[in-house]
């Protein structure tokens, strides 16, 4: 009987892959050279891009917890060196390089990774003349950080003894260039700001490449600097060299001569100045004796002091033209004040109650007067009107007409008989006289028209 195959699912063979690959000697920890493409900073914190060459290309994914520790940003077209390994995404059946570390590869993109770290730092005002501090102007003691056996600790001793022999010095020796560089640096800075025994502190170290120059160049030490709480001169290279330290310390020097300089002054400098300070004292102070002087001459022999008695009678008289007037104006402000009473008294009295009453009363009496006119004419005059209407009515009053021998009829329903239809033959009806009523009946009933 034949064996059937063993038939595996896609799943359990991308996992076999994976599984062989991940035990790979080689592909466990390699190292690759590319240019990145395609880069895209996922919003989880994970990076995903390719690295090409002139003959191929590799998908690759560096996530959060290792790019977070990335000294620069990877870009479109950077030129890396990056370590991790080769595995297979088991969903998609495809290998893909899993980064967990990366570095610029060649000067142009140490370059690129200084421009990006000064530009993020700018931003976050770190550069800021704001916060620069101003240096001490006679330090007592002054920090030194910087390698003990370069030419750059020397020329700074040598500068502060024969300029301000009087300052204590303090070093720290540290590494200045190397990998670890950086922390030697930091930990010297924070050393220096717990102790407080500095006024100033003076970093830096000689001229150089710039990835000789580049520990001044790492965060950490940009950060230090900015945190210190003593005024730190940076003095990294030569004139031309310029680190990111140089941006963020309160003062930049050109070389460490020029920063031994900037941090001490000039015994020989402050001696000729206090010199030339103390004449300057001594001119002014006797320009203002010599000034005093006269005006204490010219006070004595003014005739205050010479005759006093006369300025004094002066002041007297003086005292009662003064008193004279003040009587004058006070007599003008009373009797200013005496007519402007006697106005608003007057002007009181008009506004009196009692006397508006009476004015009002008189108003009130004299309306009454014409209301009382008023009213007897209108009443004379319905008299007039009612004696004529009485009249008129009298005269077309059918009582008057029956008077004449007239009479008016009504049916037994009393209504006006103006007509034979409204009655018929044996009809009672009522025919009314001037002095009393007849009932009658209608016997007969003849039409005139009918004649």
């Amino acid at each position: 009987m034949r064996n059937e195959p063993h038939i595996y699912t896609i799943k359990e063979v991308n996992k076999y892959i994976r599984m062989a690959m991940d035990v790979d000697p080689v592909l466990s920890d390699v190292w690759l050279r590319g240019e990145v493409s395609n880069f895209t900073h996922h919003s989880s914190g994970h990076m995903y891009f390719t690295l090409k060459d002139k003959e191929s290309r590799i998908k690759c994914v560096m996530f959060a917890s290792h790019n977070a520790k990335l000294k620069f940003m990877p870009r479109e077209g950077t030129k890396v060196l990056a370590r991790g390994t080769i595995s297979v995404f088991e969903r998609d059946g495809a290998y893909q390089f899993y980064a967990n570390a990366m570095q610029p590869d060649g000067l142009g993109s140490l370059y690129l990774a200084y421009e990006q770290l000064k530009a993020r730092l700018e931003e976050e005002g770190l550069f800021a003349q704001t916060r620069k501090r101003a240096l001490p102007l006679f330090p007592k003691s002054i920090g030194i950080i910087t390698s003990p056996t370069g030419a750059a600790v020397r020329d700074i001793i040598t500068t502060i003894q024969r300029r301000y022999p009087m300052a204590n010095m303090l070093i720290a020796p540290v590494q200045v260039q190397g990998e670890l560089a950086a922390p030697s640096i930091v930990k010297a800075i924070h050393m220096m700001n717990e102790a407080s025994h500095c006024d100033v502190i003076i970093v830096g170290r000689g001229g150089g490449s710039l990835e000789e120059l580049w520990a001044f160049n790492e965060e950490i030490v940009v950060r230090a600097i900015a945190t210190s709480q003593i005024p730190i001169i940076s003095a990294v290279g030569h004139e031309t060299d310029f680190t990111i330290s140089d941006f963020v310390a309160d003062i930049r020097a050109a070389t460490p001569t020029a920063a031994a300089e900037l941090a001490v002054p000039h015994v020989k400098e402050l001696t000729s100045t206090i010199a030339r300070l103390n004449e300057k004292l001594h001119y002014a102070m006797n320009s203002k004796l010599d000034r005093l002087t006269e005006r204490l001459r010219r006070a004595q022999q003014a005739p205050t002091f010479v005759q006093p008695k006369r300025f004094f009678l002066q002041q007297a008289e003086r005292v009662d033209y003064l008193q004279t007037g003040l009587k004058v104006n006070l007599r003008k402000q009373l009797d200013s004040h005496k007519l402007k009473l006697s106005a608003q008294e007057s002007k009181l009295a008009r506004l009196h109650p009692e006397h508006r009453i009476k004015l009002l009363a008189r108003n009130v009496s004299y309306l009454k007067n014409q209301l009382d006119d008023q009213m007897k004419r209108v009443i004379d005059g319905k008299k007039v009107q009612i004696v004529s209407n009485m009249k008129q009515l009298d005269a077309l009053s059918p009582l008057k007409v029956m008077a004449r021998g007239y009479s008016l009829t009504y049916t037994d329903n009393q209504q006006l008989l103006k007509n034979i239809d409204q009655v018929k033959v044996g009809n009672h009806i009522e025919v009314r006289l001037a002095d009393g009523t007849l009932n009658c009946e209608v016997q007969q009933i003849t039409n005139k028209l009918s004649k």
